[in-house]
């Protein structure tokens, strides 16, 4: 499909997930033969955020290939967010990568998108595409969360709005308007959990977690690293860092990890 923009010199480009349309961007490896670099963005987040740009460039500068992508329903692709589901947004990961993608690639998921690269990788791992995974970098990882995060935090009152009214009104830091929270997205994400079995990511992982998050707390992150027992596992506690490790100094160890993967 013909470019209709472009940002960072890549244009917007658009592939259809069974009734979604979802917008991307992908920069084409230069033949480094080093692995190329996938995003998975949070929740309410795009593939325009300062941590994906500056891993584009990154990629370029490095002559690698860089899959920047929308779930649906955010950012520049089609659909309704108060219509997403994690299964809904794996799907979409997973045809992404299938279909834009070649060879071992770095994940690197942030927040919601942490949990949606473990899970990318444990269906990989099912259709014997393990060796496709070079590694993982998640950021502040927020596996689980609608249940571990979210629902084991609301009120008994918020709960009965969720199970009456089919949606909650989240007040959030990063945005003005509140973040919907739908109890199609909490029943969902009852199907996905990966905290209480093993998890394998079938690949070196390293985890960035700010210690003052008040989104995902630390903690979180070292049970995580706990439930990775068969991978090889780092973990950087970032003493000041916040939920969004966004300043220059976490793009820094951020792309080093990266650059450290392979």
């Amino acid at each position: 499909m013909p470019a209709e923009t472009s940002n960072f010199n890549l244009p917007l480009t658009f592939q259809d997930v069974g009734d979604r349309r979802l917008a991307f961007r992908r920069r084409a490896s230069a033949g480094a033969g080093k692995p190329g670099i996938v995003w998975l963005g949070g929740f309410r987040s795009d593939m325009s955020s300062t941590k994906a740009a500056k891993l584009d460039e990154f990629a370029e500068c490095e002559s690698r290939a860089c899959l920047r992508f929308d779930y649906s329903g955010h950012g520049e692709s089609g659909g309704d967010f108060e219509d997403g589901t994690i299964s809904c947004w794996l799907e979409e990961s997973l045809a992404m990568i299938r279909h834009q993608t070649d060879g071992p690639q770095i994940l690197v998921g942030s927040s919601m998108g942490g949990w949606i690269a473990l899970l990318v990788a444990r269906a990989m791992g099912a259709d014997e595409a393990a060796t496709r995974l070079a590694g993982l970098v998640l950021i502040a990882p927020a596996v689980d969360f609608t249940e571990s995060l979210i629902w084991a935090r609301m009120s008994a009152e918020v709960k009965k709005q969720i199970e009456t009214d089919g949606v909650w009104m989240r007040e959030s830091a990063y945005s003005l308007d509140p973040y919907p929270i739908t109890r199609g997205l909490i029943e969902d994400g009852r199907n996905n959990l990966l905290l209480g079995n093993t998890i394998k990511a079938h690949a070196p992982v390293h985890i960035l977690q700010g210690m003052k998050d008040p989104d995902v707390p630390w903690q979180h992150s070292m049970t995580l690293v706990e439930h990775l027992a068969g991978d090889n596992v780092s973990l950087t506690l970032i003493k000041d860092g916040d939920h969004r490790l966004s300043r220059a100094e976490d793009i820094e160890t951020l792309i080093a990890a990266v650059g450290n993967i392979a």
